[in-house]
């Protein structure tokens, strides 16, 4: 084959790539200027058409392969602001947890590098004037920039980073959002509004006695019938406990990043409106908010405590929740024997896990006069599903889970929540037997799905849905006082912490008080509101952006 067929063969190829990629005229047009100027940019480099043609071809096509397999572990398309997450401790942890997965990109990548370096040795062409190449370059960029602006600009662009399609236009057009990549020193959120919102008025408390409070984050923890298939009654008698309340939690990540479902309780503020600072809040964050959940419960006499599944030394754990307000924190290498903690790293298992962090909870609980807070973090259910850590007591649920859908990968996370069913159940039975004086309340909440969820989508033939797929449950469950009523069958996440302090009956300043008003908003409304308040927030000082 010449190197002219060549060059017409790499052209329509891209073309038919952005074709069947993009799903709408308009991005496949700008997509299509995007590539021109990033072939432009090559041929000042190469000098030839033929050799940036055909390296422009490649690079689309490894731009759209690496957004299709990233978009699939995280529900999100790749933008130029992903980079840094390279340096951030990501990549080991794929390798470690998606073994497969990177085994194809890095083969990939080696396939692109060898046909690069063939196409740069051996395909060159009739070389082109520097004023040539310039004229073009400054044409495509024109070309480029109009398209841009007729697909909505930035704000359409931003949405589409959630959708399966466009996903060579999605990581162009991040090249101008420049305030989403340019790193700086402060906190840059690109939700942040203009103008302040003016907060609500305080409402009092209702609450005869202060409960102990207990907040269980379940890893990876989705109710399965949201995407039609049935659970077992131990697994539903978990998420939708009979004599307590129950609903559903909107969130703001697929398949991992758990430490911005717990930004987003702790502080009240979506992790969304930071963009990509979301997945740096816990390094960058540290000592910046300073109206959160455990600083309210302490304005209303509570002692506040962290019992976490993961050693103190992960990702700066230590510091960020230090600074949001907890007085005790607790790591898995801190719990007391019977606990083993290099028994437990092979497993993550919450029968380990939770016995020993209620055991923690009502030592707190019963050593104290003033009420506590406790807020629990798992990790059991985390990807990937391929390995058998679940119990054997759990053999009949795995059963029931392949009937229902026949893939070994469900039947194994299937197996492992109904371990978390079984083993809360017990716990469930200890503060019912307990002795503990004041009620206690206790809220369980997923913090996203698991990537495994892809394979259900696949196995039933159905195409992925941001509003399913951004999904996990919530379940109330109270002893020594009534449910609470009249609890939102549905809330995002941020909102978490006001409708808890509803929920025990605590008073609610004006911060939380206009965030129990925004959630009886619509969700464009919402949004909004949401920017406002964080302007809010930020002008009151109690959030520093630096």
């Amino acid at each position: 084959m010449t190197v002219s067929l060549l060059v017409v063969f790499a052209s329509v190829g891209v073309a038919a790539l952005l074709w069947r990629t993009e799903q709408s005229g308009s991005r496949f047009a700008f997509a299509l200027t995007a590539v021109a100027v990033l072939t432009t940019i090559l041929l000042l480099a190469t000098g030839d058409l033929e050799r940036a043609v055909i390296l422009s071809a490649l690079l689309a096509l490894a731009v759209v392969g690496l957004s299709k397999v990233k978009f699939h572990h995280s529900a999100r398309a790749m933008i130029v602001a992903d980079a840094p997450l390279l340096f951030a401790g990501t990549v080991p942890f794929f390798f470690t947890q998606y073994r497969r997965m990177m085994s194809m990109v890095v083969g990939g990548g080696v396939l692109l590098c060898v046909a690069s370096a063939l196409a740069l040795a051996e395909m060159a062409g009739s070389q082109l004037s520097l004023s040539v190449r310039l004229l073009a370059l400054a044409v495509a960029i024109s070309a480029c920039s109009v398209m841009y602006r007729l697909n909505g600009g930035l704000a359409s662009f931003r949405r589409s980073v959630t959708e399966p399609s466009g996903f060579f236009s999605t990581f162009a057009a991040s090249l101008f959002d420049v305030r989403s990549w340019w790193r700086t020193r402060s906190l840059n959120p690109p939700g942040i509004a203009q103008h302040a919102l003016p907060l609500s008025p305080p409402v009092s408390g209702n609450a005869t006695v202060d409960p102990h409070i207990i907040l269980i984050q379940h890893e990876s923890v989705f109710d399965p019938r949201v995407f039609g298939l049935p659970v077992s009654p131990d697994v539903a008698a978990f998420l939708t406990p009979g004599d307590g309340a129950s609903g559903e939690v909107d969130v703001e990540i697929f398949g991992g990043g758990s430490w911005q479902s717990e930004f987003s309780v702790m502080t009240g503020i979506p992790s969304g409106l930071f963009g990509t600072d979301a997945y740096f809040l816990f390094q960058r964050g540290v000592g910046r908010f300073h109206h959160t959940l455990p600083g309210e419960l302490k304005r209303c006499g509570y002692r506040t405590s962290l019992i976490s599944s993961c050693r103190r030394s992960f990702l700066n754990y230590d510091a960020f929740y230090g600074g949001v307000g907890m007085d005790r924190l607790v790591f898995s290498d801190d719990l007391p024997q019977p606990f083993d903690v290099a028994a437990f790293d092979q497993t993550f298992s919450d029968g380990q896990f939770l016995p020993a962090a209620m055991r923690q909870a009502l030592d707190f609980i019963e050593g104290g006069r003033e009420p506590q807070f406790v807020y629990m973090l798992t990790n059991f259910n985390h990807g990937p599903h391929n390995r058998r850590l679940a119990s054997s007591a759990s053999e009949t649920q795995r059963a029931f889970a392949m009937d229902a859908i026949g893939d070994a990968e469900y039947a194994e996370y299937f197996a492992r929540l109904a371990d978390t069913a079984r083993t809360w159940a017990a716990q469930r039975q200890r503060l019912v037997d307990s002795a503990v004086k004041r009620p206690i309340l206790v809220l369980h909440y997923g913090d996203h799905q698991p990537v495994l969820t892809r394979r259900i989508e696949e196995r039933r033939g159905e195409q992925a849905r941001a509003e399913r797929t951004f999904r996990t449950f919530f379940a109330i469950e109270a002893f020594g006082m009534p449910v609470p009523q009249q609890f939102p069958l549905r809330l995002p996440i941020a909102y978490l912490a006001p409708a808890l302090l509803r929920a025990a009956g605590l008073s609610l300043d004006g911060v939380n008080a206009t965030r129990v008003a925004l959630l009886e908003s619509d969700g464009a409304e919402r949004t909004q509101g949401e920017g406002r308040l964080l302007r809010t927030l930020v002008d009151m000082k109690l959030v520093d952006l630096g």
